[in-house]
């Protein structure tokens, strides 16, 4: 799981989410009522995934689990907890459908005080919840609210420890491949070699990888001098060469 940044939405359908809400808080609708009208909304949520999608990392990837498509709308504070939020937009994720469905389902616990516990990627940066062991691909949890989410949302089944070890192996090795490129001055190559390791699953190794690149010890864990500046050259880039927008 990685921090992900809300985009603003076309104003016709900002206008329209505004005008189900109203509905909603006017009519005074229960979850199941806010549950009909939502699907009934077909295009509006057609346009909301095509809004998260511009959101998610690499290619339309989950933003909880970081593997699987994004393939639903998630309502992370679940429509049967506030069916004012229905047509929230910050409160709209892309998620795949273990995650949606067979994950977090209709779940959002609060703590005592009634503060959520599940970590929202487009609120806060998941890395301040979430430890990322490279060798074994596995989460632990830095704040209570990082070990109820990898409860919730399963963030340590196999196939995501499995796939997040693979996947640092991979970062590291399309890691010294951009930076032979950038030494020899192939910018193009260069170019091509980020696009291809930004559209990867698995984001989150790679915000790991660059979290804790400056930490003592970083060397040892990620692999050597040069992945650690592959890195930083890559942090230094312009942003036009580093951006996730690589879908072309």
């Amino acid at each position: 799981m990685i921090r992900v940044e809300r985009t603003a939405l076309p104003s016709a359908l900002a206008e329209d989410l505004g005008r189900r809400t109203q509905r909603i808080v006017r009519e005074k609708l229960d979850g199941k009522k806010a549950k009909a009208l939502w699907k009934g909304a077909r295009t509006c949520r057609r346009d909301l995934q095509s809004a998260l999608q511009v959101m998610a990392a690499g290619l339309n990837r989950c933003m909880y689990c970081s593997d699987s498509e994004g393939t639903a709308v998630d309502h992370h504070e679940p429509v049967t907890h506030a069916p004012e939020r229905t047509f929230d937009w910050p409160n709209h994720l892309l998620a795949c459908s273990h995650c949606n469905s067979h994950a977090k389902g209709d779940r959002f616990p609060v703590d005592a005080d009634g503060s959520p516990l599940l970590i929202d990627p487009s609120g806060e940066d998941p890395l301040d919840h979430l430890d990322l062991t490279f060798s074994n691909g596995e989460y632990t949890a830095l704040t209570p609210k990082g070990e109820v989410s990898i409860y919730v949302f399963d963030l340590n089944r196999f196939v995501l420890r499995q796939g997040r070890a693979d996947a640092f192996i991979e970062a590291r090795g399309m890691l010294c491949l951009y930076l032979d490129e950038i030494e020899r001055e192939r910018r193009n190559e260069a170019g091509a070699v980020h696009a291809a390791l930004a559209r990867r699953p698995y984001a989150d190794v790679r915000e790991a990888m660059t979290r804790k690149r400056a930490l003592p010890g970083a060397e040892l864990v990620l692999g050597g001098s040069r992945v650690i500046r592959a890195l930083e050259v890559l942090m230094s880039a312009p942003s036009h060469e580093t951006s996730r927008g690589s879908r072309s």
